[in-house]
């Protein structure tokens, strides 16, 4: 995305349409849009065509961005576990990886970055009916590798707003839920994340189309991805119009939510009811 963004502005800057980018490297208008959002591999000679094509001579900044390439060909640590996940999601856990800042709404249950090991192995094995004990396992692997984000050196700032009806909703049994609560109440104390709830009380809220998250990152080109989950598919929404309706949505239900000291009450008082 980082590459592809970079090759837009050059492109745009030269005011080369995409079509004769294309020519330039055979290819399709199509995959030159492609390759600008993101979407496909880059092959080195493409991109040393598309270089000169945009006038840039300089060779620390074309070695600069021919680096950028190889290093978006290279898989991340997460592919080793596409045999256990759906098609979409790897390119889900690469760019929460590179995000700064995730901000999220969840109502099924409590979001992957904040599962405790029991409660992630209870949703998984509700969500993969069927699947070899080794497969779950290597699902919940995944989303306890993912979690260490939160806690490494350049941990991403993590807003989340819980609905009530993700604390309420039991996975596993009642000391799975009584864990999880805890580990919420505990991780809601770090210094960058921020954790509200959405009580049942309040009635309805800006939340009505369903759990969503929004990624934004450190590089001034990328735009913020707005990532839906569905059933046999995932949308990656990245056009500005877009991505202000989900934030908006966000602000409102952060607004609306009590705030994290107590939304830090409220789940204490769920685990002594639990």
């Amino acid at each position: 995305m980082l590459l592809g963004s970079q090759l837009r502005r050059l492109r745009e800057a030269r005011g080369i349409t995409r079509e004769a980018a294309g020519y330039s490297i055979r290819a399709s208008e199509s995959k030159i849009s492609r390759m600008e959002l993101g979407r496909v591999s880059f092959k080195t000679r493409d991109v040393e065509d598309l270089l000169t094509l945009y006038g840039i001579t300089d060779e620390a900044e074309r070695i600069s961005l021919l680096s950028l390439a190889k290093e978006a060909n290279v898989a991340g640590w997460w592919h080793s576990y596409s045999d256990v996940l759906p098609s979409w999601f790897p390119t889900y856990v690469g760019l929460e990886g590179a995000a700064s800042l995730i901000r999220a709404y969840e109502v099924q249950f409590v979001h992957g970055l904040l599962q405790t090991e029991a409660y992630a192995r209870a949703v998984v094995r509700r969500g993969m009916k069927g699947a070899s004990e080794a497969d779950v396992e290597r699902r919940v692997a995944l989303r306890l590798e993912r979690q260490k984000y939160l806690v490494n050196e350049n941990a991403p700032d993590f807003h989340i707003v819980l609905d009530e009806a993700a604390l309420r909703r039991p996975y596993g049994d009642r000391e799975v839920m009584r864990g999880q609560l805890q580990h919420l109440i505990d991780v809601s104390e770090h210094p960058n994340v921020r954790l509200q709830i959405m009580p049942f009380g309040f009635g309805g809220h800006s939340g009505e189309s369903g759990a969503f998250t929004i990624l934004s990152f450190p590089e001034s080109d990328l735009s913020d991805v707005v990532y839906l989950e569905q059933l046999t598919s995932a949308l990656y929404l990245d056009k500005s119009e877009d991505v202000a309706q989900y934030e908006k949505a966000l602000k409102e239900l952060q607004q609306d939510s009590p705030g994290p000291d107590e939304s830090r009450d409220l789940l204490r008082g769920l685990l002594q009811l639990s």
